[in-house]
């Protein structure tokens, strides 16, 4: 994608998984990589790997020290860094705080840091890696549904508030993606998020695909459009449907 080309990116969370296949996607169409993860040496052999630079530490304080190693600016970033955190309603105060702190303030913090630059130069674009949890919800897993809803909340305000202004804002919201996080989602990952999984390179096919025809959802497996629209057409027929695999897994022995 020519768009890309010599663009200073930023993908946080680039260790493995959708992270580690969105920083090959952008290295291999010409873009200026920078790869993030709290472990500097998770991301170094990918760094070698795609000619990119590593810069450790938490996400939410990647921004300046990626963009002094571009040179000065951020064109795309990558809000890839996520908590797969599980848990009902009467999951730990410090899980759900956790989850929020990674899954929502992490991508408003980094806004908070890119946005000055973007207004005044007209362009930039931001990508949140959220869940189709976010739009729809996961059973066993309250906090990290709860706050990947705000992920998706708060991408989809970032695009209505800055669009006419040059800021792009995409939200990637797949279901089953063979990475350690469906892997840590057990039981209820098996029952509902392994038979459709999918490959992490293939989230990084849509989100290209998404940029090309500038639009905000990305929607790596199409049907989660459908599940969306019957979401809303019909909330009680749906979370019926979803109480409904909810007591299959307890039956299951959750």
């Amino acid at each position: 994608m020519s768009t890309v080309r010599g663009a200073g990116v930023v993908v946080t969370g680039a260790g493995g998984g959708i992270g580690a296949a969105l920083a090959r996607r952008f290295a291999a169409e010409g873009a200026r990589v920078v790869v993030n993860d709290l472990d500097a040496d998770r991301v170094k052999g990918l760094a070698d790997e795609i000619g990119g630079i590593v810069v450790a530490g938490d996400a939410s304080g990647s921004v300046d020290a990626a963009r002094d190693a571009l040179g000065g600016t951020v064109d795309v970033y990558c809000a890839n860094a996520g908590l797969a955190a599980g848990g009902d309603a009467f999951a730990d105060e410090d899980v759900w705080a956790a989850a929020w702190d990674v899954n929502v303030m992490a991508h408003v913090r980094a806004a908070r840091a890119l946005l000055p630059d973007w207004l005044e130069r007209g362009s930039g674009r931001f990508v949140s890696t959220a869940s189709a949890a976010g739009l729809l919800t996961m059973i066993g897993a309250a906090p990290y549904s709860v706050t990947k809803h705000g992920a998706v909340a708060f991408a989809e305000w970032l695009s209505l508030t800055y669009r006419h202004r040059g800021i792009k804002v995409h939200a990637i919201c797949p279901q089953g993606v063979r990475t350690d996080m469906l892997t840590a989602a057990g039981t209820a990952g098996d029952l509902v998020l392994a038979p459709t999984a999918i490959e992490p390179e293939a989230v990084a096919d849509a989100l290209f695909d998404a940029m090309e025809r500038d639009r905000f959802l990305v929607l790596p497996h199409p049907e989660v459009a459908g599940y969306y629209q019957a979401r809303a057409k019909d909330p009680d027929r749906w979370i019926g449907g979803m109480n409904h695999l909810q007591r299959t897994w307890e039956a299951n022995g959750t």
